[in-house]
């Protein structure tokens, strides 16, 4: 990566506005400094966990984080995208030429940015919420049956 010098705006600020798990600011950083032009990375989230050392679930935890905030997009198992506000390029013109292409919901500096990464947050917590509560209502039914 020492070929790549030019991002397209210094998006610190908005980063660090986000409140994203304290894990979350460490892969992200991680994965900035792997990846190639244009922001693509090719890393496995045990290789993460063991270079930073994490537990495999704090990195899993830490990259839905980065996800939700739409930071990193995961292509495949162990391939990910980084916004292309966050990527390093080669050229200035490239650096630009990635933003413009890319929808105006997704760039880093849209008015909302912030409150989108939180409604998603709330929806993935709420989303969880649900899953626990069928789990126990599947649980008391079976215990029910057992009973009868």
């Amino acid at each position: 990566m020492s070929g790549l010098h030019f991002a397209a705006v210094n998006a610190e600020g908005i980063v660090a506005d986000l409140d994203l798990l304290p894990a979350a600011y460490r892969v992200l950083l991680k994965l900035r400094a792997h990846s190639e032009a244009g922001g693509r990375i090719e890393i496995d989230q045990i290789a993460l966990a063991q270079m930073l050392g994490l537990s495999r679930a704090a990195v899993n935890a830490a990259i839905r984080d980065l996800v939700l905030a739409q930071l990193v997009k995961k292509q495949r198992a162990g391939v990910y995208q980084l916004n292309p506000m966050l990527a390093a390029y080669l050229s200035p013109e490239d650096a630009i030429a990635a933003v413009r292409a890319m929808p105006k919901s997704e760039r880093l500096n849209s008015p909302g940015f912030v409150d989108r990464y939180r409604h998603a947050v709330a929806a993935y917590q709420d989303q969880l919420a649900e899953k626990r509560r069928l789990r126990e209502d599947a649980k008391r039914r079976q215990a029910l049956k057992a009973v009868s």
